[in-house]
């Protein structure tokens, strides 16, 4: 593509705007009522979300993951996902155990930034979870050493052929030990409405060990 021409990509933002006085006071409950707002809309995948994370060295990487939960436990609600434990972003995680994510709901001119501190979920939610997913899902789970180097595409499906033929469908898949959840439970969440003019509304809840703080952002 022409460089002149990307730069000249641009569209104002003119569905809605955020207040003070439109936001609940709770973080968590704003973000359902926006999550719902996406779901109702019909956007592809509402539940997906970059998650962002650090090596030790400060070295960043990012991928998408999606939110399977809103689970509570020591410090509040926290935003769920679940991976291979072996996979860049949990071995990030376990050197460096902060994260952030962000909900790109673009179609809505909207976007939802969270950060916070990460923990691994319990053996139990790991289990309840992983025998939700479809049976296919599961062998996935087993066949894939994600963010290994594999061989080919074929080493891949010989692998999950395997495991099919062990665990045909009916037959209870047991949890990998090296797959499970994580909880990145949240010391802001920031809620982005897109503006004209790029004079964006961004109102951030913050909290240390307080209650949370509403703040309004410079765009």
């Amino acid at each position: 593509m022409d460089p002149v021409a990307l730069a000249a990509l641009r569209r104002s933002y003119e569905l809605a705007g955020l207040a003070e006085g439109d936001v609940s006071a709770d973080p968590i409950a704003q973000f359902e009522h926006w999550l719902a707002d996406a779901v109702a809309a019909e956007l592809m995948e509402p539940n997906a979300m970059v998650l962002a994370t650090a090596h030790p060295s400060g070295r960043p990487s990012a991928r998408t993951v999606l939110l399977k939960g809103l689970l509570p436990g020591t410090g509040g609600p926290g935003f769920a996902f679940f991976t291979n434990y072996g996979s860049r972003k949990a071995r990030e995680l376990g050197a460096n155990g902060q994260a952030s994510l962000v909900f790109p709901w673009i179609d809505l001119e909207r976007q939802v930034i969270v950060v916070g501190d990460v923990e691994r979920l319990s053996a139990t939610a790991n289990e309840e979870y992983f025998h939700a997913r479809p049976h296919g899902h599961q062998l996935g789970a087993w066949a894939s050493r994600q963010s290994e180097v594999v061989a080919s595409r074929g080493q891949l499906e010989d692998q999950y052929a395997r495991l099919a033929e062990q665990y045909p469908e009916g037959v209870a898949v047991p949890v990998p030990d090296f797959w499970g959840g994580f909880r990145v439970v949240p010391t802001s969440i920031e809620f982005w409405q897109g503006r004209g003019n790029r004079l964006h509304d961004r109102l951030r809840y913050r909290r240390d060990e307080g209650p949370w703080v509403l703040e309004r952002l410079s765009p």
